[in-house]
């Protein structure tokens, strides 16, 4: 799904080894051929004898499988009655395109719809509490612009303008080459660095698939694990607010709504075949865990908005969140890219660390098992 934009890590890695390889022939002043076997064996050979040549520790820290890189960030809106940020939705991006465009695959939870008309779910609703956003289909192409990839729809506001909006909104997403996953039943398989991932979203909404019927997630899972080399399960759940940066044992509610069991659905889809799974719907930032050696994030708070997101107090925390899994699952590394909006809603880099020192202290107190975080961000297996 990278569609040419982004650098391959085997590509750069192969480079750097090829040049490597072809400085020791010619030291050697051998006159076969740089890329033949034999050669290769040969030079290898040297470098044993000889302890610590630059291939030979190249060799030894070279991943023994490929690796991929899938970068997570939070809400995200592209216009609501709020407003439409200029430039087709890409002033959204400008400040943080840099840091989406870095991993192989990037996913944010897209909120709201891309469509134009329609009815929308708040129409003669007096409730202060309903919100419906709407942003026009054409600001699809500042996804695509910034370097995301994919976009989760299962959520509370894809649904905002009933199912003709939904439809449009898949139709936007497709004609800009952005895929989307959340749907019943879902499965969205994307392929970069020579690894399959599965990608399926859940959410507590008959449109979606289901966060609540945990059993059925489980199957679809299974299925998931079975069709490709990874499996990325995203959710939306929990309650929302400022106070609610805790992640809660047992079942969350908010505005009557039942908002899932984030812990238990996390640890049983990993159960049954989850490589990482992502959250978003608190709009703060929640806590790292460690289940099963799988990362688990539960919530990166809001990513971009106009106007549509409170930004009060810890409201303006955010986080971009890059996690490097190896072909069967394996944890490599990640990075923990500090975030903060800034009005009406658009994400700029914090050099204060703000949001890093949040999600370290929070997966410290919530989480008997979490994964090392540097005071830099950079996350490690051990």
């Amino acid at each position: 799904m990278s569609n040419g934009r982004k650098s391959s890590w085997f590509g750069r890695a192969a480079c750097v080894a090829g040049l490597i390889l072809l400085a020791a022939v010619l030291l050697a002043g051998c006159g076969q051929a740089a890329g033949s076997t034999q050669t290769s064996t040969s030079v290898r050979g040297q470098a044993a004898a000889t302890s610590t040549t630059a291939l030979e520790a190249s060799a030894q820290t070279a991943p023994s499988q490929p690796t991929v890189e899938i970068g997570w960030a939070g809400d995200t809106t592209l216009g609501s009655r709020y407003g439409n940020p200029p430039n087709g939705g890409r002033a959204l991006f400008t400040n943080v395109r840099s840091l989406l465009l870095e991993p192989d695959i990037m996913i944010v939870n897209l909120e709201g719809t891309l469509s134009v008309g329609g009815t929308s779910k708040s129409a003669g609703k007096t409730s202060t509490k309903s919100f419906s956003f709407q942003a026009p289909p054409a600001n699809a192409a500042s996804l695509s612009w910034a370097g995301i990839d994919l976009v989760n729809l299962a959520n509370n506001h894809s649904h905002d303008f009933l199912g003709p909006g939904l439809a449009q909104t898949k139709k936007a997403l497709s004609g800009q080459n952005i895929g989307f996953t959340g749907m019943p039943g879902q499965i969205t398989v994307v392929k970069s660095q020579g690894v399959s991932v599965a990608v399926l979203g859940f959410a507590p909404y008959s449109w979606t698939a289901n966060l609540t019927d945990i059993a059925s997630a489980k199957a679809l899972v299974k299925q998931a694990a079975s069709e490709a080399d990874l499996v990325v399960v995203i959710i939306h759940a929990g309650a929302e607010g400022s106070g609610q940066t805790h992640t809660p044992s047992g079942t969350e509610y908010a505005f009557g709504e039942n908002r899932g069991d984030s812990r238990a659905f996390a640890h049983a889809v990993i159960d049954s075949g989850a490589d990482l799974v992502l959250g978003s719907g608190p709009h703060v930032i929640r806590g790292i865990e460690r289940y099963q050696g799988r990362l688990i994030a539960y919530s990166l708070g809001d990513f971009a908005g106009w106007g549509n997101f409170g930004l009060a107090g810890n409201l303006d925390l955010s986080g971009l969140l890059t996690v490097r899994l190896t072909k069967n699952g394996d944890f490599v590394s990640g990075q923990w890219h500090s975030l903060r909006l800034v009005s009406p809603g658009v994400p700029e880099k914090d050099p204060k660390q703000t949001s890093l020192n949040l999600v370290r202290e929070l997966s410290r107190q919530d989480f008997p098992d979490t994964f090392p975080m540097s005071p830099e961000g950079v996350i490690s297996a051990k």
